[in-house]
């Protein structure tokens, strides 16, 4: 197999955790959303999507507002985004959030979703405060980061990797998975994508773990990698592939057919 260079900073320094707050799909009943919570080695933590079941999602595994220093977002959907409004609101009106961490909280959002996740996700709810209109910055400390870029949190760098979620008519609706090296272990999260061998392998051959978007609902939605489609992937990268955002039901046997298996709703993993 060829080796692929990183061009990812690794920083050895103590461990990272990361928890799956849910493992469902945007319509599950069972598993929560698959929105995932950080920890750094010193305790800080950044949540990976705020989906609309966020704050539900947090407090089951005992955390809250005031534990969470800033949000990735990866697209702008209900079930990566609903959770926003809630988060940026009790940021805001708590002086405690902001006597704890100075300030607003972080948020990483690739540079061209800004706009969108404002004016198409937030603004309705979030624009009027008494005596002022409210903007993104208002509530956010917002890092944009561009196409081919990264942003540096918890002493590890995270790459943006865009995938194929939606082809909005004749273009794509944008959608960012992350790349990331924690000792040594270099992780892809794809957060939703289709199916897409060809723009994925170079990515899942680098990588030693894989966290992937799978589909389990028998009527496929065509948007979503579903499982029938991961089974033909060669038993390399199903070994390393971990499988989450499935739907509610009976699951197949992920590890008989060659995965690593299906995530499970408070999994933590860590490096």
């Amino acid at each position: 197999m060829k080796k692929h260079k990183s061009t990812i900073k690794v920083k050895e320094k103590g461990h990272m955790k990361l928890t799956f707050l849910g493992t469902g799909s945007a319509f599950t009943m069972q598993n929560r959303q698959s929105n995932l919570l950080l920890e750094s080695p010193d305790g800080k933590k950044l949540l990976i999507d705020a989906g609309t079941d966020i704050r539900h999602s947090l407090s089951l595994l005992g955390h809250n507002h005031l534990d969470i220093e800033g949000v990735y977002i990866s697209h702008i959907h209900a079930d990566h985004v609903g959770g926003l409004e809630w988060f940026g609101f009790l940021s805001h009106f708590d002086p405690r959030y902001k006597a704890k961490f100075n300030g607003r909280p972080l948020l990483f959002v690739n540079n061209g979703l800004a706009d969108d996740l404002w004016s198409n996700s937030l603004k309705g709810g979030m624009r009027s405060l008494q005596g002022r209109i409210a903007t993104l910055d208002t509530y956010f400390n917002v890092n944009s980061v561009a196409n081919n870029g990264h942003f540096d949190w918890g002493g590890t760098e995270f790459q943006l990797v865009q995938t194929v979620h939606i082809v909005d008519g004749f273009s794509f609706q944008p959608s960012y998975g992350l790349m990331f090296v924690i000792n040594g272990q270099r992780c892809f999260f794809t957060s939703d994508t289709q199916h897409a061998p060809s723009q994925l392998r170079d990515f899942y051959k680098m990588s030693d773990i894989i966290f992937n978007d799978c589909e389990t609902n028998m009527f496929p939605s065509g948007v979503h990698a579903h499982y029938k489609e991961l089974l033909t992937l060669p038993p390399e990268i199903r070994a390393k592939m971990w499988l989450y955002h499935y739907n509610d039901g009976d699951l197949p046997d992920a590890k008989a057919d060659g995965f690593a298996g299906f995530v499970v709703k408070g999994q933590t993993f860590e490096f």
